[in-house]
């Protein structure tokens, strides 16, 4: 055989088993907190995330995303890499997150949502929860008016909620569990009604119901978003890296292009100016987008962007469209069980 003909199979061969290996993980976390009340499932324990970085110290390739993505560009096999994202920018990533990263020595990208840096006010779901799954008296009726359509709701004696009741469900899951009392249920039909509002709607209808249940609108210490200087701190002398993520956290496909845009581009924009360096990575809020969305991220200048599609990475792996593992509040044994399995060996 000659050596050209050699270097072809090479090649191809190659390129079958870069196709067919398992390819790289990214791994999609939000909170590094323990929490009473989690209803989304976005918290993992600190205690629990010091064991999943001592697993994947010991299992795996770890890499920064940007890294990731130049290894697809080059062709390398990527076979065991993992990289790990958290999602919105929660002070926990930098009280809890960052001190167990340094101390693993793991890199991270978190990706920050940049209208909320700064307020004293959580994020809106953060805010429902409060409302409604935490211990306090409302009122029996709630009446709200959205996009133009009229609801009511009757609490009955789901009005008052009690530390017992909270002790009793204060684990329910919003995605896979029976909803266990009047306030859950409409907990999750509010939630699911201003989940895809624009967010000046939505803001209005969150002072609405901060009015009706006689509660103040500022954030809790625990769930309080970064602030600006938080955010530069998260990547001082540090292996984290910031990434965008919107600038108030919008259901992407429900705004028009132009709106879109000045999500996409401002994001980017308030982080440069904040970190003083170019912003390469992006993630969408709720995994929500549209073939005119990912148009607008590469116009923006981001090198790739994260979804919330299950899967791994493969070499041929669309770079604005990454798909993602989430994490849930595993025990290190759980965890490296799911590891191989999502890795297959």
């Amino acid at each position: 055989m000659k050596l050209r003909d050699l270097g072809r199979v090479r090649q191809v061969f190659r390129r079958v088993r870069n196709s067919i290996a398992p390819g790289a993980l990214i791994l999609m976390y939000h909170r590094i907190a323990d929490e009473d009340s989690d209803p989304w499932g976005l918290c993992v324990k600190p205690q629990h995330f010091a064991k999943h970085l001592e697993v994947l110290r010991k299992m795996v390739r770890p890499l920064q995303l940007h890294q990731l993505t130049q290894e697809m560009d080059a062709g390398t096999r990527l076979h065991r890499s993992v990289a790990l994202t958290f999602d919105d920018g929660y002070i926990d990533n930098l009280q809890n997150a960052k001190p167990l990263l340094e101390r693993f020595d793991l890199p991270a990208t978190v990706f920050v949502s940049t209208g909320y840096t700064g307020q004293d006010r959580e994020f809106w779901w953060d805010e429902l929860e409060r409302l409604f799954l935490q211990p306090r008296q409302l009122p029996e009726t709630l009446q709200l008016k959205i996009e133009g359509q009229h609801y009511q709701w009757e609490l009955g004696t789901d009005a008052h909620y009690s530390q017992e009741a909270f002790a009793r469900d204060r684990l329910w899951q919003a995605e896979h569990q029976k909803t266990p009392s009047v306030r859950h249920s409409l907990y999750y039909s509010i939630w699911r009604l201003l989940q895809p509002l624009r967010e000046e709607v939505r803001r209005q209808l969150l002072d609405e119901l901060l009015t009706w249940a006689d509660a103040k609108p500022q954030a809790r210490a625990t769930h309080r978003p970064l602030t600006q200087a938080e955010v530069l701190d998260l990547e001082r002398e540090s292996p984290i890296e910031v990434g965008a993520h919107t600038v108030m956290h919008p259901f992407l496909s429900a705004l028009p292009i132009s709106s879109q845009k000045q999500e996409i581009q401002q994001s980017k924009t308030h982080l440069e100016e904040i970190l003083g360096h170019p912003v390469r990575s992006f993630a969408y809020p709720y995994g929500d987008y549209t073939k005119d969305t990912i148009a607008v991220v590469r116009e923006a200048g981001f090198t790739c962007a994260c979804s919330t599609n299950k899967g791994s990475v493969k070499r041929q792996s669309d770079r604005f469209q990454l798909p993602r593992v989430g994490v849930k509040d595993w025990d290190g044994d759980e965890f490296a069980r799911r590891l191989a399995r999502w890795f297959d060996v």
